[in-house]
């Protein structure tokens, strides 16, 4: 029987489509056995819920009875939604982009019905424009070619799963690598000198690149790469991207400047903006950082907290069927809420006019005047003013935000996804050790037992998302690798055994069902995930950084901690399996290259005693990258590691900074444990 499944579902996503006209499947054995039962090509539509053209394409053809029509007679139609399957999604954008396209979302596939690619786009416009064919022309010339072309569609099929199967192999090594110094050097010219960024636009955070710069800066001493960072953090704190009234950053800015942001919310951006601010704030002591963090902080607390204390996947760009309008401003309605006085003080501040800086949606008055909403910033003049005079403005955006409650809200997507969360609680981990915030540690390990308990699929096994009081989607390589990473930063904060022990079950699961025994490295799908057409393998930048990075790092890290050698043989083994695809695009692989700053002399320190004291400070305020750092009363390592048996001398809090397996004497000043820490970075 005809129907549109996808009311069973639980994905937010999903669920905006279950009563579109299109008889819908959600991806599983059962769509990829009616699309073989029918022998009918299969039409895969990927998106997720925060996605603001991923509306424009559902208004315009999904909910178009017409357009259901074409689709139900000729195709299978399978909704996605990309972050709950997240491996499906990389399958069919890498086949897409064999295509010669750029890609995005919505992604639109047609398969074979065995679920091989063999055409596709993004957004399809329900009549033809902005030099797109329209949908249904697309549909119709589509199923005729599948028909009438078997030949060339079974070529077109076979030819892109070979491409992709050859993507995911890594036999080809190279003994030497990138010259990372000379690499972090022309990254850094690439940067936007005076807005940061890439040049340019869009404009994404790019966690991956500015994190390289940042440990190519500390290593190397290298102040253009240090400045570039500082730059692009700084626009990015006082620019569009970033929510003035309630904190938390858009994925990305339209423009060169960050002042128009699509503005859509992402979990995963978030943390990686946290961990990154905080490891310069360290070294910069830059107030407008930490005042950043904390707000996002709070905003996660008020707004991002699901099911279970795990923090939810993201927050809508749109809202009334308008992208951004919960969050601009016309300067009368600021006027109305601050009155003349506060808000003439306001908007010189934040750049607040009548005529607006987001034309798309000014509007024009009965007087004939065109008013425009005001996207919030401080580029303008970035430094703050008295403390006086931001205590008055902090006043007045707590009235904003009051009146801004009352809006309708943009979606949220409350799914709990593993792998996002391990990137937040690895970031809240640090940040609350750094910052002396016990309650955002208490935040991170409650979105761990959240994952750890809720996600599970038995044993140390994982699922991916979790909504609804159910755990569905197996976990990708990913869900691993960055909840150890949370794992390690959590044992880090408490020297619990519980977080330490739980990363080194996981890793062996990975070991178990994602290695590679042929050629090496880390697969995204499990051996026994059964709905992939190919397992993908790769160690390239995406929006977060991939499985393969996250994994050598922590397995240099697990090394450490434990003494496990062969931990460290593992690292050693996953850089070089990814050592050809490093040297043809050494700047496709930063977060490789910035993990593989550790191999064989990974920093840890431990500053031991009671009470904050002067030595604490000094390890939380100065920025080595990678470091796992230990703050903690008595010191209880494990047996193997190089801090193993480190105490404090004398009552007095006692300090140990050691490189790779070597430690050096105990120190009990703090200038001097500073000057041991830049020596090590170095």
């Amino acid at each position: 029987m005809s129907e549109n499944r996808l009311k069973y579902e639980t994905s937010p996503y999903l669920l905006q489509h279950q009563d579109n006209p299109v008889h819908w499947w959600a991806w599983g054995p059962e769509a990829l056995a009616g699309a073989k039962r029918t022998g009918k090509p299969i039409l895969l539509s990927v998106g997720y819920a925060a996605c603001h053209w991923c509306h424009v394409m559902a208004h315009e053809s999904f909910e178009d009875p017409e357009t259901a029509r074409v689709m139900n007679d000729l195709f299978v139609n399978i909704k996605v939604d990309r972050e709950e399957r997240p491996d499906i999604d990389a399958i069919y954008m890498g086949a897409l982009h064999r295509l010669g396209e750029q890609g995005g979302w919505p992604l639109t596939m047609f398969l074979d019905s065995e679920a091989k690619p063999f055409w596709g786009g993004t957004y399809f416009p329900r009549e033809s424009r902005y030099g797109r064919p329209s949908f249904v022309t697309v549909l119709l010339r589509i199923a005729e070619a599948y028909q009438s072309q078997p030949e060339n569609v079974a070529k077109n099929t076979e030819a892109l799963v070979a491409a992709l199967k050859e993507e995911a192999s890594t036999k080809d090594r190279v003994d030497a690598g990138p010259d990372v110094r000379d690499l972090v050097a022309r990254i850094a010219r690439a940067v936007d000198r005076e807005h940061g960024g890439l040049n340019g636009a869009p404009k994404f955070p790019q966690w991956n690149i500015f994190w390289l710069l940042w440990r190519g800066a500390m290593r190397f001493g290298d102040e253009d790469a240090k400045q570039a960072v500082i730059t692009t953090l700084r626009n990015i704190c006082q620019g569009g991207i970033y929510d003035h009234l309630g904190g938390g950053f858009a994925r990305y800015s339209v423009d060169p400047f960050w002042l128009v942001p699509h503005f859509e919310k992402m979990l995963y951006d978030n943390a990686l903006l946290i961990d990154l601010m905080t490891e310069v704030w360290r070294e910069t002591q830059d107030p407008l950082f930490k005042i950043r963090i904390a707000e996002t902080v709070a905003w996660l607390k008020r707004e991002m907290i699901g099911e279970a204390g795990g923090f939810a996947a993201s927050l809508d760009a749109d809202s009334e069927g308008e992208e951004g309008k919960f969050y601009v401003w016309h300067e009368k309605e600021i006027v109305d809420v601050l009155g003349p006085e506060d808000a003439a003080i306001f908007g010189k501040v934040y750049g607040v006019t009548r005529d607006g800086n987001f034309s798309d949606h000014a509007a024009v008055t009965a007087s004939g005047r065109i008013e425009g909403p005001t996207i919030l910033n401080r580029l303008e003049s970035q430094s703050f003013s008295s403390d006086e005079a931001e205590a008055r403005l902090s006043e007045m955006r707590a009235k904003l935000l009051t009146r801004r409650a009352g809006r309708v809200r943009p979606g949220w997507d409350d799914k709990i996804l593993a792998d996002w969360n391990g990137l937040m609680i690895a970031a809240m981990s640090r940040a609350a050790i750094v910052f002396d915030q016990p309650e955002w540690l208490g935040m991170a390990e409650a979105a761990f037992t959240c994952v750890a308990t809720k996600l599970s699929a038995g044993g140390d096994r994982l699922y991916h998302s979790y909504r609804g009081g159910l755990a569905k989607a197996p976990a990708t390589a990913s869900d691993y690798a960055n909840m150890i990473w949370a794992a390690l930063r959590l044992y880090e904060a408490t020297l619990s055994d519980r977080y330490l022990s739980q990363a080194q079950r996981w890793a062996a699961v990975l070991d178990t069902h994602y290695w590679d025994g042929d050629s090496g490295g880390y697969f995204t799908a499990a051996d026994d995930t059964s709905d992939v057409v190919v397992r993908l393998k790769s160690a390239s930048d995406d929006a977060t950084p991939s499985a393969n990075a996250i994994q050598l790092s922590n397995l240099i890290g697990l090394a450490a901690v434990t003494g496990d050698l062969t931990y460290d043989d593992k690292a050693a083994e996953l850089a070089r399996v990814f050592s050809g695809a490093v040297a043809r695009a050494p700047t496709g692989h930063c977060g490789l290259i910035a993990a593989g700053f550790d191999l064989g002399r990974l920093v840890q320190v431990a500053v031991i005693g009671e009470g904050r004291s002067d030595l604490q400070k000094a390890l939380t305020n100065i920025s080595v990258p990678g470091a796992v750092s230990f703050i903690s009363e008595t010191g209880s390592f494990t047996e193997g590691s190089a801090l193993a048996g480190k105490a404090s001398i004398g009552g007095k809090s006692t300090a140990y900074v050691c490189v790779g397996p070597v430690c050096g004497m105990p120190v009990q000043d703090a200038q001097e444990l500073r000057k041991e820490l830049l020596i090590a970075r170095s």
